[in-house]
């Protein structure tokens, strides 16, 4: 097998290698993170796999670190077989079926918050939008970046799924934040990420109600792009990257000047952080019960096979 492995690979991590050549590079950055790029469509595809739970464990989000990072160093273009391509769209996807990702690692916040741990907590947030913040400025490349959602999109999922320049959703996908049934907040980037899209009001009730949204109530409220039947995903993505294909470097430019126009600094995602760690701080015994109480029917939820 041919196992020439691109320059960009090498500097990425020693977890990460390219690991199949027959019809397309494909790329293992561990167990829960993979990837891809597809020469049809000139995208990088990845998908994770988080276990036990679909959620961000810490050690998904380092998986998903050396991605961004490996993303970047292609600097748009990147070996195919031995020819180079261009990397113009990455889409984000879950190779978990029915879910997309059911958001923080509750069990770690838990832990956390009993042990009193903020520099803790600081350094989960700051994981989480490390990572969201590069998805969103594009990867510092002219690039296109989208959201594939597949099923059950909650919390810090949804906030992953909002980093993207377009987010499509298959017609079973839903979407919300629960945080606030356990008197907490989605810190990792939610309201920033709403603001811009939807304004205040539409983002605001989204936060603060725990309510439980399908894919076409999210395309009425103008927070996902486009729905599809279940199962069209993947169809719809090439076909937009088809639709735009002449139009692209002047839809690169758009959305070049809406992050500098509407833009989401980095500073700004990570106060926002700070305050979340200061509110997870405050949960009491009765909101804590709760958390846990979340955390046993997700586990149950997944293990009975029954996601929606």
């Amino acid at each position: 097998m041919d196992m020439h492995v691109p320059h960009a690979l090498l500097q990425v991590t020693d977890k990460a290698h390219l690991y199949r050549t027959t019809e397309r590079p494909e790329y293992f950055f561990s167990g829960q993170l993979s990837a891809y790029y597809d020469p049809s469509t000139h995208s990088i595809w990845s998908r994770w796999t988080p276990a036990p739970r679909p959620s961000f464990n810490p050690d998904l989000l380092a998986d998903l670190a050396a991605y961004c990072q490996f993303v970047e160093q292609t600097n748009a273009a990147i070996d195919c077989l031995g020819e180079i391509f261009p990397v113009e769209y990455t889409v984000l996807a879950s190779g978990a079926p029915g879910v997309f990702n059911l958001g923080g690692d509750l069990d770690l916040f838990i832990k956390l918050i009993e042990q009193r741990d903020r520099a803790g907590l600081l350094r989960y947030g700051k994981a989480c939008i490390d990572v969201l913040h590069h998805n969103y400025i594009g990867h510092r490349l002219p690039i296109t970046t989208i959201s594939l959602v597949q099923g059950e999109c909650l919390g810090g999922g949804f906030e992953a799924a909002l980093s993207s320049d377009i987010v499509i959703a298959e017609r079973h996908a839903r979407f919300g934040f629960p945080e606030i049934l356990f008197n907490l907040f989605p810190g990792m980037g939610a309201y920033s990420f709403l603001d811009r899209r939807v304004g205040r009001r539409v983002t605001e009730e989204l936060l603060s109600t725990g309510k439980i949204y399908s894919a076409d109530d999210m395309l009425a409220l103008g927070v996902v792009d486009c729905v599809v039947d279940s199962g069209q995903g993947e169809a719809e993505v090439a076909a937009l990257i088809k639709r735009n294909s002449r139009s692209r470097n002047g839809l690169v430019g758009i959305a070049a000047a809406r992050r500098r126009v509407n833009g989401i600094t980095y500073q700004e995602l990570m106060d926002v952080v700070h305050l979340w760690v200061d509110a997870a701080l405050r949960l009491t015994s009765r909101d804590m019960k709760l958390m846990h109480r979340l955390v046993s029917r997700q586990t149950d939820m997944l293990a009975s096979g029954h996601v929606h």
